[in-house]
C-alpha cells in the first residue's frame, strides 16, 4: 500500500460519518499514481470542505507522502 493511498483512507473515514463507505483506489500510470476516492453522498461535501480548502489539504499531504515514495500523486474525489 502506497502512503498517499493510507493518507487519503485514514483522512476520509475519519471525516465521515459512514466510514464503511469509504472507498480508495489506487491506479498507476507514467510514473505518477491516482488515488480515487468515493464516499457516501452526504460524506462527500465534508471531506471537500467550504471553497475546496479540505480537498487541497487532503491532496498536499498525499502529495507529501508521495514524496517520501519517490512518486507524483493526483487525488481525485467521487461520488458514488
Amino acid at each position: 500500500m502506497s502512503r498517499a493511498r493510507a493518507v487519503v483512507e485514514a483522512i476520509a473515514r475519519g471525516l465521515a460519518d459512514k466510514p464503511d463507505a469509504v472507498n480508495v483506489t489506487v491506479r498507476e500510470a507514467r510514473g505518477q499514481l491516482f488515488v480515487d476516492l468515493t464516499m457516501a453522498p452526504g460524506d462527500m461535501g465534508r471531506v471537500i470542505g467550504r471553497q475546496g480548502r479540505t480537498a487541497q489539504a487532503v491532496r498536499t499531504l498525499a502529495s507529501a507522502a508521495a514524496e517520501l515514495d519517490g512518486t507524483k500523486v493526483s487525488v481525485e474525489f467521487r461520488d458514488q
